[in-house]
């Protein structure tokens, strides 16, 4: 775990499920996976996780529930933003269920944060939010008591403060990932568009009609084809306010070895989306790659005379999308 993080978005992290496998292209340089394999190899907590490939250490599938970390949030009386399990997928197929049980335990038990979930496995987040938590009571061991409760009420609604992700590179898996997110119960519903590989466009993610940023039921369409009816859809009586949608937006390029560049039009029709939406956009990183006449980290513009980019550090590259910050966050 880590109380304080490099990651821009949040506060801190909790690895408590480490361990994963190859997805999607997104998944091709995950830094978790290369430093389970190199630096981590030999640590009790990722032995094991990786296979050496003439590629570099790949996710083999095992995966790993650390104790230690899973409790970490129940000792910080200070509230933080914490991103659970960055170095692993807490809805990958080998995670049992229980183990995805004790981490919403602990996210319930303490309010006081802003618990962060992210997930290539969109369909079983929701299967497990909906099947699952609409079963009966489950005993949730946490420490050395135990709960007898699921840590959710009966009307399927997740505590206001566990935000639920996922993360979509490309449109492809924006249409694959994004209306199982929708169909998933969540106060809080983000995307973490990172590494950014190609366009995605949330306009063409349709709920009622409308983009998914800010949708409006019309109350001619057939929603629950793809997501199941929204509370508000005017067909299944609602008054037209559709509650299913996405509430934040993070966009980065990739960095590191390998990195692929990220044309910035694909992060500026992003973030237009999102301000025509009213919908909060953070800018994580530009990446590896800085194109020619653009701001860098110290607030210069690089340029070469050419319309070349330059491949260089995500440090030296900075965060800035045409001069600006964005640093957008649900309220």
């Amino acid at each position: 775990m880590a109380d304080g993080t490099k990651i821009e978005w949040t506060d801190a992290t909790v690895n408590a499920i480490n361990g994963c496998s190859v997805v999607s292209p997104g998944c091709t340089n995950c830094y978790a996976m290369r430093l389970a394999g190199t630096r981590l190899k030999n640590h009790p907590s990722r032995v094991g996780l990786t296979t050496d490939s003439k590629a570099g250490p790949v996710w083999n599938g095992a995966v790993r529930l650390n104790e230690e970390q899973l409790l970490q949030p129940l000792r910080w009386t200070k509230p933080r933003q914490i991103f659970w399990n960055a170095h692993g997928d807490m809805f990958h197929p080998s995670v049992p269920d229980e183990w995805i049980d004790r981490c919403f335990a602990v996210m319930a038990l303490t309010p006081h944060h802003i618990h962060q979930v992210l997930t290539k496995r969109a369909d079983r987040m929701r299967q497990y939010l909906t099947v699952r938590k609409a079963a009966a009571p489950i005993m949730v061991p946490v420490g050395d008591g135990t709960l007898e409760q699921h840590p959710f009420n009966n009307e399927l609604k997740v505590p206001s403060n566990i935000w639920l992700g996922v993360s979509v590179e490309d449109h492809e898996r924006a249409l694959l990932r994004i209306p199982d997110l929708l169909a998933t119960p969540a106060a809080v519903r983000w995307l973490s568009c990172e590494p950014l590989l190609g366009p995605i466009y949330l306009t063409d993610v349709a709920d009622g009609g409308s983009t998914v940023l800010a949708p409006e039921c019309w109350g001619d369409c057939d929603c629950s084809s793809l997501f199941g009816y929204d509370p508000g859809c005017r067909r299944n009586g609602g008054d037209g306010t559709l509650v299913r949608k996405i509430d934040w937006v993070v966009v980065g390029g990739e960095s590191g070895r390998g990195a692929r560049a990220m044309d910035p039009e694909w992060a500026r029709t992003l973030r237009n989306d999102c301000h025509d939406a009213g919908v909060p956009f953070f800018f994580k990183q530009r990446g590896a790659y800085v194109p020619c006449g653009q701001m860098v980290a110290d607030g210069s513009l690089w340029t070469n005379g050419s319309n070349s980019s330059l491949l260089t550090t995500k440090g030296f590259a900075g965060r800035y999308l045409d001069g600006v910050h964005h640093d957008g966050m649900p309220a």
